[in-house]
């Protein structure tokens, strides 16, 4: 009895280790898109992406930036108070998206503007995505839903 249960815990190991390298290399496969990267604009500014990669991009909408276009085309650029990237978008807007308030842009950097696929914004008064407050506590500029100003 004692031989069957450790024969029966080796293969149960063995079978689980198959298992994991398996998955691992499924995950190494995988194409580069299909892992979505999040930048600031200071990153995006300091080290442009490939026009082939696809990556979020986060930050405050600039005052004064949103330009409306023809249908639903609107252009707007996004800032973390150390660098300001044009955006370029198609397609209908959240209903809570507006200047000053932060989003979050998914797409690709292309010739200078962030050419955007999907544009989130904030969920309520207080809701911004973790990695926007981390990018904007990096500048120092980051003002907490209590109007407060947050440093690092």
């Amino acid at each position: 009895m004692r031989g069957l249960k450790k024969k029966r815990r080796v293969q149960v190991l063995a079978l689980s280790g198959v298992c994991i390298a398996a998955v691992l290399g499924l995950l190494a496969l995988l194409p580069d898109e299909s892992f979505q990267f999040f930048r600031s604009p200071s990153e995006v500014a300091a080290d442009p992406p490939r026009e082939t990669e696809l990556f979020r991009i986060g930050g405050l909408v600039e005052d004064g930036s949103m330009i409306r276009g023809v249908g639903t085309e609107v252009t707007f650029k996004v800032t973390d108070g150390g660098a300001s990237i044009p955006v370029s978008y198609t397609g209908i807007l959240p209903d809570l998206f507006a200047e000053g308030q932060g989003m979050v842009g998914q797409g690709r950097y292309i010739n200078g503007t962030f050419q955007a696929v999907e544009i989130l914004a904030k969920h309520d008064e207080s809701y911004m995505p973790k990695e926007v407050v981390d990018a904007l506590k990096e500048q120092g500029i980051y003002v907490a839903p209590d109007d407060a100003v947050a440093t690092n």
